[in-house]
């Protein structure tokens, strides 16, 4: 199953250089080839996986979602297939769906980072809470534990990844991710200190830094006239906070600025992947990906992106 993964990362392009490091943080190796992966699929399986993954790369949701339950219907127990099923129903809006497939690929794989990841993006989208379905989880594999803790410490949600981490054994990759935890406390108790805040105990509202680099990335959007700093900052941001669509946004902003087009449609692209419920910052991506476009002269391209605006937002 892991060589189906690690081929459908290969094909499909939708993680970004940030989840490229924390795949090599985590030293994972695929030693054999497509070509011996493919021999234990059938050619009605392979048929269907990878149309799937090319109407998934056109952003056909609606057909690659067909396919693949296809794919589900040759092959019940195949994680991947539920994998890829709850982030296209993510995409689509339609969590509960998306949060069964989520957990059954993590209750299939519980040692997979990527169905963990996923299926905190879905309690997330459905501003629910993690304790919620605790019990639908295998929570007492530890490597489960400490890939949700380290999922939350990369979204600065830091008071939660550290609760999680507290229960697990100690060993040299926790011991490690609870220093990078606690020197991300400090430096937010540093800051609030700085700007006036009272010594009172810091909410884990308070410690995500995430507002800090939207208020700054804001600012220098309205400006219109420092874009290498609006791209250092976004890049920033985008390195310590990898599923924030917005910093994705900013960050094409920036490029086109920059005029740096091809670079920019890239990275706009991107952070549709990551896009949860957000029509406002959805219709500014839009425009934003209408005006790269216009300027390599793909109308085409531009005029589809403007009819995906939403009026009203």
């Amino acid at each position: 199953m892991k060589k189906l993964f690690f081929l459908v990362i290969g094909i499909s392009g939708f993680f970004s250089l940030t989840t490229i490091y924390a795949q090599e943080e985590r030293d994972i190796e695929v030693e054999q080839s497509a070509e011996v992966f493919l021999e234990e699929y059938s050619d009605a399986f392979q048929e269907n996986f990878f149309e799937g993954l090319k109407q998934m790369g056109i952003r056909n949701y609606d057909r690659a979602i067909t396919y693949f339950l296809e794919c589900k219907r040759l092959q019940p127990q195949n994680t991947v297939v539920a994998f890829e099923l709850a982030k296209f129903h993510l995409y689509d809006k339609q969590f509960e769906v998306a949060q069964e497939y989520a957990l059954e690929a993590v209750q299939g794989e519980p040692e997979n980072y990527w169905y963990a990841e996923t299926l905190i993006n879905i309690v997330e989208a459905r501003k629910s809470v993690l304790e919620d379905i605790k019990d639908e989880l295998p929570f007492n594999n530890s490597e489960l534990k400490s890939n949700i803790a380290e999922i939350y410490f990369l979204k600065g949600d830091y008071v939660t990844a550290q609760s999680i981490l507290k229960k697990l054994k100690a060993t040299k990759g926790n011991e490690r991710l609870n220093q990078r935890i606690n020197d991300s406390l400090e430096i937010q108790k540093e800051k609030i200190t700085s700007v006036g805040v009272s010594s009172k105990k810091v909410s884990s509202e308070e410690l995500n830094s995430v507002e800090e680099y939207k208020s700054t990335i804001n600012e220098l959007l309205k400006t219109n006239l420092d874009a290498d700093k609006l791209l250092f900052t976004s890049e920033e941001a985008m390195e310590r906070f990898p599923s924030q669509p917005f910093f994705y946004y900013a960050n094409g902003t920036a490029l086109n600025r920059s005029q740096k087009h091809n670079d920019a449609i890239e990275i706009l692209e991107t952070s549709l992947d990551y896009l949860i419920d957000d029509i406002v910052l959805e219709n500014k991506i839009y425009k934003e990906l209408a005006f790269a476009f216009t300027a390599i002269n793909n109308t085409t391209k531009a005029n589809m992106y403007l009819s995906k605006i939403k009026p009203g937002f």
